[in-house]
């Protein structure tokens, strides 16, 4: 199967760039090299078309362009709020589903003296909103929950938070990197501080994200050194990157709903097909509670680094856990946190539709599992 014949079924490691992403990107790249900061005509016109992305971007999430910061990613994002906001002494509350951009900065300020509070998920990897409020505290500075969990597609209550957040005077995070431009994602009704985004997760380039900050919040600058981003954020930016960005959000903007029944039918169909022709397998996760994109299974006593290999040679591009790990063989903690065994987490796959897939790839991608699970069952077997 050639190049051009794959069916690539990973959309929440990554997503193909939109084609009008790319006309934009291009034509930035080809005839708009100016500094954004310079103060001569191409400079202008450079932080002419940064302010227009930081508008699209805003627009999509329910933001004043104030509120947005351009980021290299949303790695980026997490890891400038976390560092900038938190100190020893202060209390944060999150979750055992959050992204390693989280959990990871988490724990090296937890060493540094910063309390650490997270909250269990159910069976189905959400976390109830009761048990968030329940573990904020007199001291605690923020409550930072991821809103669409990247393995599971597991949506958090994250509207119901933010609210007794709000209401305790507690600063809200949440990283919405798999959500954006697969669910609603509106700042205008979730009363949440600061989120982060990635453009890559919905058709735009790598190497660009936001941190959107409520009120044009201050943070101390991450990256020191030139004061662009109104402080936060030092460096030249990536002009074509961030204009990318905008247009990706833009047609985010036009289509939302659109997309969310389309990958729901394909999504479903999918689930359809491997409930009648491979069987033995269980979808981790709740149905009413997840992005529409997105299908974790278990397939009963497989390993799933196996088929996942067996699936790139025969054409299909799926993942094993997260894609930050892609090179590791450890049960997933998200999938893990869920209550499944070590073994169960191991035999798990993510699927995750998104622009540029079909029905008829995904009726291929089913007849191949059927055909290729009970050998490697065979194989397998003592």
């Amino acid at each position: 199967m050639g190049p051009e014949m794959r069916i690539y079924l990973d959309h929440n490691a990554t997503t193909p760039v939109r084609p009008e992403v790319v006309d934009a990107m291009t034509g930035v790249l080809r005839a708009e090299f100016g500094n954004p900061s310079s103060v001569y005509e191409e400079g202008a016109a450079a932080r002419t078309r940064v302010e227009a992305a930081r508008t699209e971007v805003a627009r999509l999430v329910g933001a004043k362009p104030l509120d947005v910061r351009f980021t290299a990613g949303a790695t980026e994002a997490n890891n400038t709020l976390l560092f900038g906001l938190l100190g020893a002494g202060d209390h944060v509350v999150t979750s055992t589903v959050e992204h390693p951009s989280i959990d990871e900065p988490l724990a090296r300020l937890e060493r540094g003296g910063v309390a650490v509070t997270r909250v269990p998920c159910d069976g189905q990897g959400c976390v109830s909103a009761e048990a968030v409020a329940q573990a904020i505290r007199e001291d605690t500075k923020l409550v930072s929950i991821i809103w669409a969990n990247n393995e599971t597609g597991a949506l958090q209550p994250v509207e119901e938070v933010a609210a007794l957040a709000r209401e305790r005077d507690v600063l809200m995070h949440s990283d919405a990197t798999q959500a954006l431009g697969k669910a609603p994602v509106d700042l205008s009704r979730v009363p949440l501080d600061f989120l982060s985004a990635s453009a890559h997760k919905l058709g735009g380039p790598k190497g660009a994200g936001a941190l959107v900050a409520r009120g044009d919040r201050k943070l101390p600058a991450y990256l020191q050194g030139g004061g662009q981003e109104r402080g936060l954020r030092g460096g030249t930016e990536n002009v074509a990157g961030i204009v990318g960005f905008g247009v990706a959000c833009g047609l985010a903007e036009k289509d939302l709903s659109a997309r969310v029944e389309a990958n729901r039918d394909l999504r479903n169909r999918l689930w359809r097909g491997l409930q009648s022709e491979v069987g033995d397998v269980r979808w981790n996760g709740d149905p009413e509670r997840l992005l529409s994109n997105t299908l974790n299974v278990e397939f009963e006593g497989l390993p799933g680094e196996v088929l996942v290999q067996a699936l790139d040679l025969a054409g299909v591009a799926v993942s094993a856990g997260a894609a930050c790990h892609s090179g590791s063989i450890e049960p997933s903690k998200v999938l893990t946190a869920m209550g499944r065994t070590p073994e169960q987490a191991r035999a798990s796959l993510r699927l995750s539709v998104g622009w540029g897939v079909d029905a008829s790839q995904v009726d291929r991608a089913v007849a191949l599992l059927a055909e290729l699970i009970p050998k490697i069952r065979s194989a397998e077997a003592p």
